[in-house]
């Protein structure tokens, strides 16, 4: 795979960003790095089924600031302030004394509850990156010995949603090509058997490929490493992480050093 970054490096790399727009508290900032993570997401997607989880981090996103606005807008915590409009006021016990459900809602108010939303969908958006860049099967031979099951794990729940988006894209094309209708809520009844009849039959095959190769760990293991950590890696680590205790000057150039990196290795391979 020409190009590919480390697994743990990109994971390294995204979740340092993430922290780093956190700490930073700019939704300028933040919109920035999720569109230069998304160019690298582009420009580095293999067309695999985790190299969607982007898409739905995205998707995520948006839906957690539509619905943290609409909350922070019915309820919270008055912000006093320039009111745009009110809304009608319902009453509350007395021991919820401080929080309000309606009344007149201020643009401090709406700016604070929009600005959290965006940090949010920025922190969603990068994880998503981080799913979709990383190849969990890469990622999982990196793992170290003494967390290896629990590494197991997390790369089974982290793959769930993109398998299951796989057998619902390729369920629902097997019926197009039979001249069945693919459209509509009602037609999810017929997807439904399919997908979970899909989900026994791999459910059986993993189990019986673990079963085959002897599932867990063995305390005498080989030195030998497949991934190897190379110095490009480490530049990224560490100007990730230096982006968290700095991020206004290191967080942009951090969010660009993959594109960098993976553009002057495939220069390198075609050389």
């Amino acid at each position: 795979m020409r190009g590919a970054l480390h697994p743990l490096t990109w994971w390294v790399w995204a979740g340092s960003l993430a922290v780093a727009i956190v700490s930073a508290r700019s939704i300028l900032l933040a919109i920035i790095v999720v569109t230069l993570v998304a160019l690298t997401v582009h420009r580095n997607g293999r067309g695999t089924a985790w190299s969607h989880s982007f898409r739905w981090a995205l998707i995520m996103g948006m839906w957690v600031v539509l619905i943290r606005t609409a909350i922070g807008v019915l309820v919270g915590v008055p912000i006093p302030g320039r009111t745009l409009f009110s809304i009608p006021v319902f009453p509350l016990p007395t021991w919820m004394a401080g929080v309000r459900v309606g009344g007149g809602v201020t643009l401090e108010r709406l700016t604070s509850t929009t600005h959290e939303s965006i940090i949010i969908a920025g922190v969603i958006a990068l994880i998503g990156a981080a799913t979709s860049l990383s190849n969990p099967h890469r990622l999982l031979r990196s793992l170290p010995i003494m967390i290896y099951e629990f590494g197991v794990a997390v790369v089974i729940a982290t793959t769930v949603v993109p398998q299951l988006v796989m057998s619902i894209t390729r369920i629902r094309q097997a019926q197009q090509m039979r001249g069945q209708s693919v459209r509509g809520i009602r037609q999810w009844k017929k997807i439904a058997l399919p997908l979970l009849e899909d989900a026994l039959s791999r459910s059986l095959d993993l189990a019986a490929a673990m079963d085959s190769r002897g599932y867990g760990f063995s305390r005498k293991r080989s030195r030998y490493r497949v991934e190897k950590i190379q110095s490009g890696e480490y530049g990224i680590a560490c100007a990730s992480i230096f982006a968290i205790f700095i991020p206004i000057p290191f967080v942009i150039f951090s969010a660009l050093l993959p594109l960098l990196v993976v553009k002057s290795r495939n220069q390198a391979v075609f050389a």
